[in-house]
């Protein structure tokens, strides 16, 4: 029996979607569908400008592109399953396709976390010290802590998926999500997770609390600034700089701690409205969070607009040439 329940998840997962909801399939696909592109688009460009533009070539918009390239590889590596899903009542996916997609998953999460993180530190810095600037966010700094924050994300994801896909599972094959996900498919193993789930605690201490705290407390600091500042437009220049971050640790933080806050292996409920409740909020983690960062960031920022602009003139003054 156990060497049949080691076996068994090799021959793939079978993920269920909305297929309990045929009538939702349909609009849910047109809407994924949008906001995919969306991403692509508004990620892209904002990739495309911060290279392009030397006015751009500075610590924050480093991260951001760093931020809109991960934003690009996490939809990627979930979104056309989500969609084949709507189109394929109960898709089959491969154990090692769905090995390689929760690797992913995990890896793009964990490090836009602490991403987040950094850009926070580039903002005190900017507001707090401005006169250090240059010496504390030069490039020899903000590019290790970029490719750190990288590391360390692919690292946790290779111990959790590692984790997960050596377990054994029993004859269920059944995924009640569009994708991958793990507490989804830890719901399948007939083993004893207590190991997963201390690794996820540990993982939710290094990549969600403790960036958390990170941020409030450099935003307590930013704003302690700020109020100093004498003159009222002088306060609303200073937080303008900031506000666009603060608005995205605010979507991606409040969604990810509401859906892995509590890791938990079995659903206690066991409801068709909580698995509906649990399968939307993921959807809107891994949709809809990427597809506001660009807007967030493109409308709330001067340099970024100008960029775009004198991007699409370069680029039409090109065509009419030729």
């Amino acid at each position: 029996m156990a060497q049949s329940n080691q076996t068994s998840p090799v021959m793939g997962f079978i993920l269920l979607g909305l297929s309990a909801h045929p009538k939702l399939e349909k609009t849910f696909f047109v809407l994924i569908l949008l906001m995919y592109l969306v991403i692509l688009l508004g990620n892209g460009v904002l990739i495309l400008v911060t290279i392009l533009d030397s006015r751009l070539h500075t610590p924050m918009y480093f991260f951001l592109g760093n931020l809109s390239f991960l934003d690009i590889c996490y939809t990627t590596s979930s979104v056309p399953l989500i969609l084949d899903s709507f189109l394929t009542p109960r898709k089959t996916i491969p154990f090692s396709a769905c090995a390689v997609q929760m690797f992913l998953s995990f890896a793009m999460g964990a490090t836009e976390c602490l991403l987040l993180g950094m850009m926070a530190f580039d903002r005190y810095v900017a507001i707090c010290n401005p006169l250090r600037y240059p010496v504390v966010m030069s490039k020899a700094a903000y590019v290790p802590m970029a490719a750190s924050s990288w590391a360390a994300g692919i690292t946790n994801s290779v111990v959790q998926t590692s984790q997960a896909m050596r377990l054994p599972f029993c004859g269920d094959n059944v995924i009640n999500h569009f994708t991958c996900e793990i507490l989804a498919v830890l719901k399948l193993v007939c083993a004893d997770i207590s190991i997963n789930v201390i690794s996820m605690v540990v993982a939710n201490i290094i990549f969600l609390a403790i960036p958390v705290l990170f941020i409030f407390v450099s935003y307590v600091f930013i704003l302690i600034t700020i109020l100093k500042i004498p003159s009222a437009e002088g306060r609303r220049k200073a937080f303008s700089t900031c506000s666009a971050h603060l608005t995205v640790v605010v979507v991606f933080y409040g969604t990810i701690l509401f859906m892995y806050g509590k890791p938990k292996s079995k659903d206690p409920l066991g409801a068709d409205k909580q698995d509906l409740s649990d399968k939307l909020i993921s959807l809107f983690y891994g949709v809809v969070t990427p597809m506001l960062n660009p807007i967030i960031y493109s409308l709330r920022n001067k340099d970024v607009k100008a960029a775009v602009r004198t991007l699409v003139t370069q680029k039409q003054f090109i065509e009419s040439m030729s």
